[in-house]
């Protein structure tokens, strides 16, 4: 151990230090980590994070890199509004997000088809694939 670091000198200070570090290195890490680092730290998230949901904390706020996924308020994707999603190869689908679905860094959009009327399902599209996501 090194002697010169300075332990919190009381629980306050442990529980603040801790929520810094969760909002200052853990969160942001979730929002530019790749599908493969989510899923390893999902094996270990009570270690990594706490006592805490990993869809309302590491993949919501893996998602919360596409702003337009995320509300403040839910956890998961938000399924309120019509999206187009946009694949680094140039594929865009657009539709509501499923949240039942979208597990696991995997984005699912259901739709309707203009002609039929049928429910028509796009995805599951891997969150590293995905290059952007704004409103349809």
């Amino acid at each position: 151990m090194n002697s010169t670091s300075i332990a919190p000198v009381s629980f306050p200070d442990l529980a603040a230090s801790r929520r810094d570090w969760i909002d200052s290195v853990l969160h942001p890490w979730c929002q530019q980590a790749n599908r493969k680092q989510l899923l390893q730290a999902e094996v270990e998230w009570l270690d990594i994070a706490g006592r805490v949901d990993v869809k309302a904390t590491l993949w919501t706020w893996a998602w919360e890199r596409f702003p337009v996924l995320a509300h403040p308020e839910m956890s998961g994707v938000n399924e309120t509004h019509q999206v187009r999603v946009t694949l680094k190869d140039g594929t865009e689908a657009a539709g509501y997000p499923d949240s039942r679905q979208s597990e696991r860094g995997v984005l699912v959009l259901v739709a309707r088809d203009p002609v039929s009327g049928d429910s028509i399902q796009h995805g599951p599209f891997s969150i590293d694939d995905v290059a952007s996501v704004g409103l349809a």
